[in-house]
C-alpha cells in the first residue's frame, strides 16, 4: 500500500519547511526508519523519516521548495503500484527534484554553484546551488536581451543545468522542447538545441552615445538584490508581530560596578585552567547571578497564560544566540543550581550547534527567562524584545571605563548597563525594580550569590 510522505511537524512552532536535499532518488528502495531527506525548519535543518517501506515512486517538492506542514511532498509504494490518484492530487510545489539526465561532473557542479544571476523566468531555487545564487549580490546586466516571442507564458520548467548551459550558449530556453518528466527541459534538450543551432533573435543595436556628452559607464546590474527570506527569519518577523504587537513592553534600566565581578570571574579561571575544564565568561556570570536573583523573585520567572500567570521554581535561561539567517534562543535548563564553568561549557556547546542548525527542539523551547548579549559588540545599552509567553528578556551592554563620584572623588570603574523588558501584564514596574536591584547587588558583590 503506498505511504505518502508528509511535510511533518519537526519542531514546535513550525508551519513550514523546505527541503533542503533529498538523501534518495526515485527509484531507489526505502525501508522503514530510512532518512528521506533533510528539512530546513524555522530553527534547525532536521531529519525527514520514512513511514513505510518500498520504493520512493515520486518526489513532488524537489529541493529548496518550500510546504506548509501536513502537505504531501512524495510517494513510496511498491514498484508495480498504481499510484496515478496520488499524483493528480499532489501540489505543485514549485521546484523539482534532480533526475539522471541532469547529474553532471564534479566539475561542472562547482561551476553551477558559482554566483550567477537567476534567469528572468525563475521561481524559487530548486537546489541548493540555485540557492546559493539568488543570494548572491549579483543581477542581470541592464544591456541583457528581452525574453524571445517564443517563451510560452508563465514559469519555464527547466533544471539548473539546464538553465545554466543555455545561458553560457546564449540560448534562448523559452524555445526549447522539454523532455524530462512533465515536459521539464534538461541537459540533453539544450545540447540538442545547440547542435542545432537554435538562437534567440537578435537584440537592437544600443543607441549611440550623443557625441555632446560624455558616455555614462554601464551599470553592473540594477543596484539591488532580494534576498529570499529563510524558514527561521520567517519565525523571526512573525514572532517579533506577536510579541511587539500584544505584548505591554517596559523598559528598567541600571547601571553596574564590574569590578568585583570581573575579578570574580578571572579567579573561577585560574580554578577552571587548574582543572582543564574550559573557561567561563562575562555573558556566563551574567546567566548565573540572573537566574539566582530569579530564584528570589520568581514573579519575573514566569509565562503569561492569557487567564494566568505560570511561575516557575526552575530557571531555564534562554541565551540568544546569533547565527546566519536569524536569532536563536538555546536553553540552559536548571540554570540555578550549576557553576560557571558548567554553564560556559554548556553555552559553547548549544551555540555551536545552532550555528550549524543541529539543535534538538528540545534544547530551543521551554525557557522561563532570556538573555540577550551585545556587549562584544560594544553596545552601551539596548532593549530587547520579549519572546512569548515569558514574562521578560534581559539587554546586557558592554563593560566599559567610566567615571563615576565615590566618596566624593571622581574615579574611573568598569561599569555595565543592563535594561529589564517586561511584559506589564505578568510584571509591575516594582516587581521588575526588585528583580534589578537584586541582579545588581550580585554582580557587583558575586559572593551574595552563594550566601
Amino acid at each position: 500500500m503506498a505511504t505518502k510522505i508528509y511535510m511533518e511537524a519537526l519542531s514546535p512552532t513550525m508551519e513550514e519547511g523546505q527541503v533542503v536535499r533529498w538523501l534518495k532518488a526515485e527509484g531507489d528502495a526505502v525501508a522503514e526508519g530510512d532518512v528521506l531527506a533533510e528539512i530546513e525548519t524555522d530553527k534547525a535543518t532536521m531529519e525527514l523519516v520514512a513511514r513505510g517501506e518500498g520504493v520512493l515512486r515520486r518526489v513532488f517538492a524537489g529541493e529548496g521548495a518550500v510546504m506548509p506542514v501536513g502537505e504531501v511532498i512524495g510517494v513510496v509504494a511498491a514498484p508495480d503500484e498504481d499510484i496515478s490518484a496520488l499524483e493528480a492530487a499532489a501540489p505543485d510545489a514549485g521546484a523539482v527534484a534532480p533526475t539522471d539526465a541532469d547529474r553532471q561532473p564534479a566539475d561542472a557542479q562547482a561551476d553551477a554553484r558559482s554566483p550567477q544571476a537567476p534567469p528572468p523566468d525563475a521561481r524559487a531555487p530548486s537546489t541548493p546551488a540555485e540557492a546559493q545564487a539568488d543570494r548572491a549580490p549579483a543581477a542581470t546586466p541592464v544591456d541583457a536581451q528581452p525574453a524571445s516571442p517564443a517563451t510560452p507564458p508563465g514559469r519555464v520548467k527547466a533544471s539548473p543545468v539546464a538553465r545554466r548551459l543555455a545561458k553560457e550558449s546564449d540560448l534562448d530556453i523559452g524555445a526549447v522542447a522539454g523532455s524530462g518528466p512533465g515536459g521539464r527541459i534538461v541537459k540533453r534538450d539544450v545540447e540538442a538545441a545547440v547542435a542545432e543551432g537554435l538562437r534567440p533573435a537578435a537584440a537592437p543595436p544600443a543607441p549611440a552615445p550623443s557625441p555632446d556628452l560624455p558616455p555614462v559607464p554601464a551599470h553592473p546590474g540594477p543596484g539591488f538584490v532580494d534576498v529570499p527570506l529563510s524558514q527561521m527569519r520567517k519565525t523571526v518577523a512573525r514572532r517579533l508581530v506577536e510579541s511587539l504587537g500584544p505584548v505591554p513592553h517596559f523598559y528598567l534600566t541600571v547601571d553596574v560596578d564590574m569590578k568585583r565581578a570581573l575579578a570574580a570571574r578571572a579567579r573561577v579561571n585560574e580554578l577552571l585552567a587548574e582543572r582543564e575544564e574550559g573557561k567561563a565568561s562575562l555573558n556566563d556570570l551574567v546567566i548565573k547571578a540572573a537566574a539566582a536573583a530569579l530564584v528570589r523573585h520568581p514573579a519575573c520567572n514566569a509565562w503569561w497564560q492569557g487567564d494566568s500567570v505560570r511561575r516557575f521554581d526552575r530557571v531555564h535561561m534562554g541565551v540568544a544566540v546569533a547565527v546566519p539567517g536569524g536569532l536563536v534562543t538555546p536553553v540552559v535548563r536548571d540554570a540555578h543550581l550549576k557553576g560557571l564553568g558548567r554553564i560556559g561549557a554548556e553555552v559553547r556547546e548549544l551555540a555551536a550547534r545552532a550555528r550549524e542548525k543541529k539543535l534538538r527542539p528540545e534544547e530551543y523551547t521551554g525557557s522561563t527567562f532570556s538573555i540577550s548579549n551585545l556587549g562584544m559588540f560594544g553596545i552601551e545599552e539596548f532593549t530587547a524584545v520579549i519572546n512569548p509567553p515569558e514574562a521578560g528578556i534581559l539587554a546586557v551592554g558592554t563593560v566599559e571605563n567610566r567615571p563615576v563620584a565615590r566618596d566624593g572623588q571622581v574615579v574611573v570603574r568598569p561599569r555595565m548597563r543592563l535594561t529589564m523588558s517586561c511584559d506589564h501584564r505578568a510584571v509591575d514596574g516594582a516587581v521588575g525594580a526588585a528583580f534589578l536591584a537584586t541582579l545588581k547587588a550580585f554582580l557587583e558583590e558575586p559572593a551574595a550569590i552563594l550566601a
